[in-house]
């Protein structure tokens, strides 16, 4: 074979590759386009979304503030002598309940310290 032919064989070769890689874009975009056409599809398939009007509004009385309370444990009531069991509706609604003093309880100086901390304890 002579030079030419090897050139020939050469510059072939590339542009095959180059159709391969043309076409392997097509189908690449070919593919996204088909999956823009799905979702719309699917967003038009879904409810509407809720105009200004719609939406959600504040209270007359304004935004709902945060109720600071101490609670304490509910204890689950004891269950008669006769063995008869607590049934579901004799139970309270919550584990805990609001606490009977509500004053919250602050740390003074010198008085006691967390466990492990090195401090005096109760003095």
């Amino acid at each position: 074979m002579s030079t030419a032919t090897y050139e020939l064989l050469a510059a072939s070769a590339q542009v095959w590759s180059l159709i391969g890689a043309f076409v392997g874009g097509l189908v690449v975009a070919g593919a996204l386009i088909w999956a823009v056409r799905i979702g719309m599809q699917v967003m038009d398939r879904e409810e509407h979304r809720p105009t200004p009007e719609e939406q959600t509004r504040l209270p007359d009385g304004g935004a709902v503030r945060e109720m600071r309370e101490i609670r304490e444990p509910d204890e689950v009531p004891l269950s008669p002598k006769s063995g008869a069991r607590l049934m579901p509706y004799e139970l309270h609604h919550a584990s805990t309940r609001t606490g009977k003093d509500q004053v919250r309880k602050r740390w003074l100086p010198g008085s006691s310290g967390g466990f492990g901390s090195g401090g005096p304890g109760h003095v």
